[in-house]
């Protein structure tokens, strides 16, 4: 299922902007140009992270971060022109998980995003998906427990870094994640031994192995990012 994320900012071009950015992501995004309006559509229906301006007409974001705080633990960051350090501990201190100054390259609120949504998972992991046993992507089968691979219901030999990889690119589907996310994975991997870092040459073994064994999925480049796993259309 899709994560749902509003954004409450005045300026119309900061949030077309960032809603087509994390729409590209796989996220379903709703704006909003004041608190008013993101107050009656959190009444309609919880989002699964907010992003908030500080600086907007009425109810400010500050303020508006300690109200959802107090009700929810719903992923907050807080997106503002004001980059003074005391800035950034009001945001924090009021209930924020992040803080981003404006102007912000996308591909860096698209991270911080998929980090705080990791974050959330490892915190409650019995409402996410990564507590399921069996993944599906095309025709390949991922089974975390037997630490098992299928390609067309025959066996995929991998090794475990491989196997960290596609499970990890699996668990969020056509999903761009960055490679510093990935080397972290990896990283944190007790079964790495040689491979210290996600290198490129995983990435090409896993490619030409997957195209051999005829599979469906594929590891797909997003340019000076990082990869996604995705089905090929048929």
């Amino acid at each position: 299922m899709q994560k749902l994320i509003y954004i409450a900012d005045d300026e119309h071009s900061i949030r077309q902007m960032t809603k087509t950015f994390l729409e590209s992501e796989g996220y379903t995004v709703e704006t909003f140009s004041n608190g008013a309006e993101l107050r009656q559509a959190i009444q309609k229906k919880t989002p699964d992270m907010i992003i908030l301006d500080v600086m907007m007409p009425g109810e400010d974001g500050f303020s508006l971060c300690t109200a959802f705080r107090r009700e929810s633990n719903i992923p907050i960051i807080i997106v503002s022109a004001k980059d003074s350090p005391l800035d950034r501990v009001t945001g924090i201190t009021l209930g924020s998980d992040d803080y981003i100054t404006k102007p912000f390259l996308p591909l860096e609120l698209i991270a911080r995003v998929n980090a705080l949504f990791r974050r959330a998972a490892l915190q409650n992991p019995a409402n996410e998906k990564e507590l399921s046993n069996q993944y599906t992507c095309g025709n390949l089968e991922l089974y975390r427990m037997e630490r098992k691979v299928l390609v067309g219901k025959e066996e995929f030999s991998v090794t475990p870094a491989e196997f960290e990889f596609l499970l990890y690119l699996i668990e969020r589907e056509d999903m761009a994640v960055s490679k510093e996310e990935l080397t972290e994975c990896l990283q944190e991997c007790k079964w790495m031994k040689e491979e210290q870092r996600m290198s490129d040459d995983l990435v090409k073994r896993l490619r030409k192995k997957l195209k051999t064994k005829g599979a469906t999925a594929r590891v797909e480049t997003v340019w000076g990012y990082g990869y996604r796993l995705t089905a090929k259309s048929i």
